[in-house]
């Protein structure tokens, strides 16, 4: 069989879809060999040219569609390729004696865990009826050859094909990234998804009672690696895999309980789909289609399991690769801007970010599941994006899998990994202030039977920033990984990075009265050559074994090593608005963290009775040497006037020289069990629930300096179980309702002013919410009310800034709107919005009701692409979008606000064959604006001016 590239019409858009198969003989429509073609005869009979009055017209793309007719015969011919307008598909007929079958309800969705996609099941009426001997299938390359242009579709009274005059057929291996188990009314459909523009190529054969479809250039690559497989996906047919046979080639297995299915090929303009229907026979055909770039149906971090979204009672969301790409976001906070409920506290002073999720700060970066921790809050380090393949974002209290968390939910990275097939991408991205990125993805097998895979990201990063510094930004990353497929049920992953930031430390401005100081953006009220210097070291593995189709094992290890270097004339402690001083003191902090975590786990599905499981069990290891000096002369003034500055007025002292104020060691073992089961008691009614114990340990020693007189050391001991329990109903298969309960606990390491450590903070959430998928699956979208509280909470002490105490309690309450995927072909779309009323609730010093640091009210973001689907302007496509951020307060006294601000972003591309060009222009009308606050009045962060970026990728 033959694979094409098909291109449809729309009146407005176009799509190009996949297809592998032949069509119906009949211009009336699909029918079998056993429907009257008597396959036992030399002579073929001739096919019949349909009546262009007669023509179909299909619904997805309202224009004529054109019936291609083959046949068969006894002769080994190759198939022609010749044009058509519809994709292809594969038809599979079973014979069947038992005509009173059902549909089987234990469908499996996910290729990992065997899970079922709820969804109603078609009742249908048997009819007896007398069967026909069927007949062998004739291979696919027995077709005879005829000719490829429309014309001679209408002249020939042969079998032939016809073909679309666009056809291309794809020579490069085709990289399989799903696979779906789809209910329909008149039974099942099973679609392989592909990325957009390219092609399979299939041929059939017989083994027993099993069809045979070999895919000769395609991979399996499915996010959670592994094969797919339905057991007993209907009646009549024992099972359905999808698995790798080489680094060329997939294998597609039906097989029949009693009877091997006979082969018809029929034409669609879905994709290559295996669809099963109860008729007489069990019609089954198959096809693939192509990914929506946008829409992410499944998501891990919300249970550990690779879950449908719409199955989780937590709203999550993901950004794919695809939007990173298109948006050209170099940093990963850039991404995160197109979720709802996301807003920035600011960029931790040149040591990480500080990321608030439904108005509560310092939100968790994890990667691939893992945190790196340390003794600053709010100093998240997020991975390069040339290294990320999607984002996944879960809202609200997850402590029951992820341990110590704050209550608004947590972000986790998901890395690139080997693929099975050879794959090469070179990129140079160009821009003003001196941007220039250069960028290196490599991939592929090490071995000629695929069981070594490897994979390279590198990226180099220069600019030399907007603001008056004499430090630019140097940034390096390398990430290789080497996957060794030990057998077909263990794979062993090694996976390292390194990472060198160099780049101006940065305090931002400072507010006077309730609103910023007015200077220009690019001034400094640092030196020129404050700076902050990050490495990171991040080594481990990740190893799988899989039992057997219901049961794995999973192990996983990381050890990162993090040291950072900063010299820097300190943020302003006064300011006088007569005179314009600020008064600064040099110093610097030296902070070195070492983080060592192993997770275990174990994944099993059963059932009791009907009731599906899928069971979680795991066991989580950290433990983290953290150490950190500080130093401040306080002695020695460095005043500078904001409105006219001199730089360089007070020599700078050497870092040694200057007095410390802290110097820290941090010891912390922490350990969590979890236990967790997602219950399948109908196909449409989902329980979660699980629950956690987490023991933390915490040895923190403070050497005497300028804020102790006496060392001190303290070792506490903190433990907590944190359960969640779920529910999601699904009254038809495109909507979700859910509801769930969560908590959270996070033991923290700041300190009053004698040295002891704060109480945990605990966390409660309650959310509500509806999750539909709309347009056959193409657009998903999450509406959610959520309210979430929070003890103990560890603020700033208004006596002594170095220091914290636990001030009361803070609430948060919303709702949220998130959309993203395909709306028409062509045409993606991301985006959300959130109200979030988050305040002060009880405390001791501020003021109940008062708004927490930096939380908008109403924040909204969109971003949509429209690419030309054919034409001489195919690959041609235009991207815009916006990001909105209410007013906010910059404290909690709410002594001062940040200016609401509306971003406007566009983007040009064009794509051709296996090269892309692209100009993105980010704050079109160069708004001066303030992302965020970190520390209160001095110290708020500046917002990019017009940024203009190009770039040129080729891959191969």
């Amino acid at each position: 069989m033959c694979g094409v590239k098909m291109k449809l019409s729309l009146p407005f858009f176009c799509v190009a879809l996949l297809g592998v198969g032949i069509m119906p003989v009949a211009a009336a429509g699909p029918r079998s060999f056993s429907e009257g073609t008597n396959l036992d005869r030399t002579e073929v009979e001739p096919a019949i040219a349909p009546d262009p009055s007669s023509i179909n017209r299909s619904k997805e793309d309202d224009r004529a569609q054109w019936w291609a007719i083959a046949s068969a015969s006894d002769r080994e011919k190759p198939i022609e390729q010749k044009p058509s307008s519809q994709s292809e598909e594969l038809e599979v007929k079973l014979a069947i004696e038992n005509l009173d079958r059902k549909p089987n309800s234990d469908l499996t969705l996910d290729p990992e865990y065997n899970r079922d996609r709820a969804a109603p099941t078609p009742n249908i009426e048997p009819t007896a009826q007398p069967k026909e001997p069927t007949a062998e299938i004739p291979k696919l390359d027995e077709i005879e050859q005829h000719n490829t242009n429309v014309e001679g579709f209408f002249q020939r009274s042969q079998a032939s094909f016809t073909f679309s005059e666009n056809v291309q057929i794809s020579q490069s291996v085709v990289q399989v990234t799903g696979v779906q188990l789809n209910p329909t009314p008149a039974g099942l459909e099973v679609i392989l998804e592909t990325a957009a523009g390219q092609v399979l190529r299939a041929n059939t054969r017989t083994s027993g009672t099993t069809l045979i479809a070999e895919i000769s250039n395609a991979q399996l690559a499915l996010p959670g690696g592994g094969e797919f497989k339905a057991e007993n996906p209907f009646e009549g047919i024992t099972s359905v895999t999808v698995t790798n046979v080489d680094a060329n080639s997939i294998r597609i297995s039906i097989t029949g309980q009693e009877r091997l299915p006979i082969a018809d090929v029929i034409r669609s303009a879905s994709g290559l789909t295996l669809s099963v229907t109860a008729d007489e026979e069990i019609n089954i055909t198959v096809t693939a289609r192509q990914a929506t770039p946008y829409l992410a149906p499944n998501a891990s971090t919300a249970t550990r399991t690779d879950t449908p979204i719409r199955d989780v009672p937590q709203s999550i969301q993901v950004i794919p690769q695809e939007v990173i790409e298109d948006q050209q976001a170099i940093r990963a906070e850039d991404a995160l801007r197109n979720v709802s409920g996301i807003t920035f506290d600011g960029g931790g002073e040149g040591q990480g970010l500080s990321i608030a999720i439904r108005g509560f700060s310092n939100a968790p970066v994890l990667t691939n599941g893992f945190r790196e921790y340390g003794a600053i809050q709010g100093s998240e380090l997020l991975p390069d994006t040339a290294n990320i393949e999607r984002i996944e974002v879960l809202k609200g209290p997850a402590s029951i899998l992820f341990g110590e968390v704050q209550p608004g939910g947590v972000i986790n990275v998901v890395t690139k990994l080997p693929l099975s097939t050879p794959f090469y991408e070179g990129e140079v991205q160009l821009g003003n202030y001196g941007f220039a990125r250069p960028r290196l993805d490599i991939s592929g097998p090490l071995t000629s039977d695929g069981s070594l895979l490897y994979r390279l990201n590198a990226v180099y990063e220069h600019s030399e920033g907007f603001r008056d510094f004499d430090q630019d930004i140097d940034r390096v990353l390398v990430a290789p990984v080497i996957t060794w497929k030990i057998s077909d049920r263990t794979d062993f992953t090694v996976l390292l990075q390194y990472s060198d930031i160099q780049q101006p430390l940065d305090f931002g401005r400072i507010a006077v009265g309730d609103r910023l100081l007015d200077t220009p953006r690019r001034r400094i009220f640092g030196e020129p050559d404050d700076s902050t210097k990050i490495q990171l070291f991040t080594v481990g593995y990740d190893f799988e074994h899989r039992f057997s189709d219901n049961w794995k094992f999973r192990n996983a290890f990381r050890y990162s090593d993090r040291h950072t270097e900063q010299r820097f004339a300190s943020f302003p402690f006064t300011f006088d608005e007569a005179t314009g001083i600020a008064e600064r003191y040099y110093g610097g902090f030296d902070l070195d963290s070492k983080n060592y975590s192993l997770q275990t786990n174990i994944v099993g599905n059963f059932a009791t009775g009907s009731v599906k499981h899928t069971l979680l069990a795991g066991v989580d290891l950290n433990r983290l040497d953290d150490e950190g000096i500080g130093r401040l002369d306080f002695g020695l003034p460095t005043p500078l006037n904001v409105f006219d500055p001199v730089y360089g007025s007070v020599p700078r002292p050497e870092f040694q020289n200057i007095p410390g104020f802290f110097d820290q060691k941090l010891e912390v073992n922490r350990i969590g069990v979890y236990l967790q089961d997602q219950i399948a008691v109908l196909d449409n009614l989902k329980l979660l629930a699980g629950i956690r114990y987490d023991t933390v340990e915490q040895t923190i020693g403070s050497l005497e300096g300028f804020f102790r007189s006496t060392d001190v050391k303290n070792t506490e001991t903190n433990d907590a179980f944190t359960p969640r329990v779920g529910i999601v109903y699904q009254p038809i298969p495109e909507i979700s309702l859910y509801g769930s309960y969560s908590r959270s606990f996070l033991p923290v390491t700041a300190t009053s002013a004698d040295g002891s450590l704060l109480a945990p903070e605990e966390g409660e959430g309650f959310e509500f919410g509806l999750k539909t998928e709309l347009f056959q699956n193409r657009l998903s979208a999450t509406l959610a009310y959520f309210d979430i509280t929070k003890k103990n909470v560890a603020t700033t002490d208004p006596n002594d800034s170095f220091f914290s105490i636990a001030t009361g309690e803070q609430r948060s309450r919303g709702v949220e709107l998130d959309l993203s995927g395909e709306i028409l072909p062509g045409w993606n779309i991301i985006g959300g919005y959130a109200y979030t009323d988050a305040e002060v609730t009880k405390d001791n010093a501020i003021e109940v009701g008062n708004r927490l640091i930096g939380v908008p009210k109403h924040s909204a973001s969109m971003w949509t692409t429209y690419t030309i689907q054919t034409g001489e302007l195919q690959g041609l496509g235009f991207g815009i979008g916006f990001n909105y951020v209410g007013e906010r307060e910059g404290d909690l006294d709410n002594s001062f606000q940040l200016d609401s601000y509306f971003l406007t972003d566009a983007a040009i591309f064009y794509r051709r064959d296996n090269w892309r060009f692209a100009i993105n222009v980010k704050n079109i009308f160069n708004t001066d604006y303030s992302p965020g606050t970190p520390n209160g009045r001095t110290r708020i962060e500046v917002g990019e001016p017009l940024r203009v970026i190009g770039s040129f990728s080729v891959q191969f």
